[in-house]
């Protein structure tokens, strides 16, 4: 076969020498334009790529189901189970686990999305499409650092421009404070009158919505850091004031698509449909937040939890008779297994009356074809409520209201069937006004049932990390890897030992509390 491409090849050419007709631009018409770093590569292909590799690994959902679902999810105590392997659920250290999303995240979302920023570097041809890559990048570092602390960052993802093999790891301090000036840099430098952007399936193109999406992802970056760097917080807050999201048309979401199979497909969906095991039927929602919403007679219960919807543990085809709402939901507790041990067998709770009477996510919220979201509108309004509140930048409580609002009326845009009025949001919001005696408690827990709803878990347990907030009650499984309590952070993958050896010893010698589940990354400062 190889012979036969080869003297294809030289026949093709020896015609083309010989032939009056054959084209001058010949290698124009062989350059695949698709291939990077080509004159005729198009950066936006790889924006694409990038934003849906940000929802989580093609790999059969392999970061996405480890650390946004069985850690960041159980240990926030939005969902329960189960499962044995679900580590997070509680408190053990499985390596394999905790290292999937460093795995694939430099992978396929650093890598293309480093790509995109070096190769349009100096280019004002692709000005916009170089400072969306950058706001986008920003993002995607700032998740990596936060789950781990010092990581890679000015020297990753780059090798082909730069030769670097062994990345350095930057510290979370240093690397906080570039991609900061990155997105301000990058918000300031977007060109209405500019190059499209065509690859962006978010915000398909609208530089107004990157504006505010931009501002309001500084807003969170900048709120981060009010543990350790109060004064370089609140300064970027200032800038972001009156620049961020609108309203839940701004949300920033990417709608997958069930047609191009586990490619591009919810990966959330994918874990909880039970395509890898029995998720279906064993994970539920965690009785922490089912209370929550029952306790406040928040209408969200009404629309996403629902029960008896997987009758039998073999069968992953859901009951049409599935529940929705009302007084039967109940969230299952974390901390219990299948066991014998009657201090943590499911069966031996009190709760326990059947694994279908445990209340589910609403179907219509892990369908194939659902939204991943990213960034909400009301998530911003609760951060701009908490700068209200520490230092006086703005009405606390009117950005309070807009934030509960957007978490009630953003559900629609999981599916018709979880909407719920402009008109009974408005009267909810009214009836639970901020408490200003127990602010920054009450903006925490709301940004929480968000997280959890919009099933950003990762974000969730950020800002506990950040807040405490909301106090939640660790469990006391047997073996556990935290004497008890929440993990902080995930340790570094072990494989960075053998592979960029010196720079890993040198992070993880660094971790504060030592490179465990229970160490601290910089800005979680005691």
């Amino acid at each position: 076969m190889k012979k036969y491409i080869i003297h294809k090849l030289y026949v093709t050419v020896l015609a083309c020498f010989f032939a009056a007709g054959c084209t001058s631009d010949f290698d124009e018409i062989n350059t695949d334009p698709t291939a990077s770093p080509g004159s005729g590569f198009n950066p936006n292909y790889l924006l694409t790529t990038a934003q849906l590799a940000y929802t989580g690994s093609n790999d059969f959902a392999y970061d996405t189901w480890r650390a946004n679902l069985i850690y960041s999810a159980t240990m926030m105590q939005g969902m329960a189970t189960v499962v044995s392997y679900w580590a997070g659920d509680k408190y053990q250290n499985n390596p394999g686990y905790t290292s999937a999303y460093w795995e694939r995240a430099y992978d396929e979302q650093i890598k293309r999305i480093v790509d995109i920023v070096e190769f349009t570097r100096d280019k004002p041809e692709y000005n916009n499409i170089h400072q969306v890559g950058r706001i986008w990048r920003a993002m995607a570092f700032q998740r990596i650092s936060d789950l781990y602390g010092d990581i890679p960052y000015t020297e990753a993802g780059g090798a082909y421009y730069t030769g670097i093999l062994y990345p350095k790891f930057d510290s979370q301090q240093s690397i906080y404070t570039d991609i900061l000036k990155e997105v301000d840099e990058a918000i300031n430098a977007l060109n209405p009158s500019g190059d499209a952007v065509t690859g962006d399936v978010v915000f398909n193109g609208d530089l107004a919505k990157w504006r505010r999406f931009g501002y309001s992802l500084m807003l969170r970056m900048a709120m981060r850091l009010t543990k350790v760097d109060e004064t370089l917080a609140r300064s970027y807050v200032e800038r972001a004031i009156g620049n961020t999201m609108e309203g839940n048309g701004d949300n920033a979401f990417l709608l997958h698509d069930e047609s191009g199979g586990r490619a591009t497909q919810n990966r959330n969906s994918q874990v909880l449909l039970g395509d890898g095991g029995q998720e279906n039927y064993y994970v539920k929602w965690s009785d922490t937040f089912i209370d929550f919403l029952r306790q406040h007679e928040d209408p969200r219960l009404d629309k996403i939890a629902v029960n008896n919807i997987y009758m039998s543990e073999g069968s992953k085809e859901q009951d049409p008779g599935y529940i929705v709402g009302g007084a039967s939901q109940k969230g299952m507790p974390n901390g219990k297994d299948l066991s014998n041990n009657p201090l943590y067998r499911i069966n031996d709770d009190p709760s326990y009356t059947g694994f279908p009477d445990y209340s589910s996510p609403h179907p219509q919220m892990i369908t194939r074809n659902a939204p991943t979201f990213i960034f909400t509108y009301a998530e911003s309004e609760f951060l701009l409520a908490e700068a209200a509140v520490r230092w006086g930048l703005g009405n606390a409580a009117e950005h309070y209201k807009n934030g509960l609002k957007a978490s009630l009326t953003f559900l629609s845009q999981w599916g018709n069937a979880l909407a719920i009025s402009d008109g009974d949001a408005e009267m909810y919001a009214s009836a639970h006004p901020l408490n200003m005696a127990n602010a920054l408690n009450d903006i925490g827990i709301q940004y929480w049932a968000n997280a959890c709803t919009s099933f950003n878990f990762y974000e969730a347990w950020f800002n506990w990390r950040r807040t405490g907030v909301p106090a939640l009650t660790p469990v006391n499984y047997i073996n556990n890897a935290t004497n008890a309590t929440i993990p902080r952070r995930f340790p570094y993958p072990i494989a960075e030992e053998n592979t960029n050896p010196e720079n890993y010893r040198a992070a993880s010698g660094a971790v504060i509390g030592g490179d465990l589940l229970t160490g601290r990354v910089w800005w979680d400062s005691e």
